[in-house]
């Protein structure tokens, strides 16, 4: 069963819970609840992390099974120690008011940065590599972590196709653009964002992290340039038959879309209708709704 099919199911048992009074359901008591219960999440974390490295077959094939066993080993003991329905209101509450939103804004950065390419040719200097991943650290808080590095990343491996080594770039590029460039913005990392579900301000992580993010930023791009010019210098080069070819960008209106994503999380961080809907317990307000609609 693949994470799609278990989301379905999900779904499918959450509408017909929805369907009952709610006054059913009743609220985890998670500020009691002790560290034994981030057990399976735990758990999930260390299959992710070693499953492809140590039994990388079975993983690919049943990954979708070994995640929906650790979904149930966090579900039943809930039902079990606290009840039924307050597990499933747990279950709904994960899925409306965190998931979908969550998902929704994951699927749309990606969409609309999919539509976005460079191409041309870039050589794979030590100046170049490093402005390229201080370009991507800044791009990561306005189009997401996911985002810039389906911009950069295939420009950036075409452009030291003929150096060797290069791991350590691609190692660089997802230490700074798929990790610590997004934390600026609720846009760019996804606890961000869930805490910006949760009623944290926007502009907060800019206003308070932007020193210590910058000092990060700057020591990692001077260690890269530093190791970058010393592997350069000892580079065997291998010729590729890489055609050259003038710097242009693709899909210039989607740097629109991502001016109008920007601007519905905003408005959703302003407009406060006072509109709200409870569905079993979980209670999901109006510019929430209309937010995720029109991303």
């Amino acid at each position: 069963m693949q994470p799609g099919s278990i989301l379905a199911v999900l779904t499918a048992v959450t509408g017909c819970l929805l369907s009952q009074p709610a006054q059913a359901a009743a609220e985890l008591p998670g500020a009691s609840m002790g560290w034994p219960w981030a057990l399976p999440f735990i758990g999930i974390l260390l299959s992710i992390a070693t499953g492809p490295l140590l039994f990388a077959k079975i993983w690919h094939r049943h990954y979708g099974k070994i995640v929906a066993g650790w979904v149930v080993l966090t579900i039943a003991p809930i039902a079990l120690v606290h009840g039924v329905p307050v597990a499933l209101a747990a279950v709904v509450h994960a899925i409306l008011a965190d998931y979908l939103s969550f998902i929704v804004l994951l699927f749309t950065l990606y969409t609309v940065a999919g539509g976005i390419l460079v191409s041309g040719t870039l050589r794979g200097s030590p100046l170049m590599n490093t402005a390229v991943l201080g370009v991507g650290t800044l791009m990561a808080s306005i189009v997401g972590t996911t985002g810039a590095a389906m911009i950069l990343v295939r420009r950036l491996i075409l452009a030291n196709v003929e150096r060797t080594p290069k791991t350590h770039v691609i190692i660089f590029f997802i230490i700074l653009v798929c990790n610590v460039g997004g934390a600026l913005t609720p846009l760019g990392d996804p606890p961000l964002f869930a805490g910006f579900l949760r009623g944290v301000d926007f502009f907060w992580p800019a206003r308070n992290m932007w020193m210590q993010t910058g000092l990060v930023v700057v020591l990692l791009l001077a260690t890269f340039a530093a190791l970058d010019f010393w592997h350069h210098h000892n580079d065997v080069l291998t010729p590729k038959n890489v055609p050259t070819a003038r710097i242009r960008l693709h899909g210039v209106i989607n740097i629109v879309l991502i001016g109008l994503v920007f601007v519905s999380i905003l408005i959703s961080a302003v407009w406060k209708p006072g509109v709200n809907f409870d569905l079993y317990g979980t209670k999901l307000e109006l510019q929430n709704l209309v937010r995720d609609m029109s991303l």
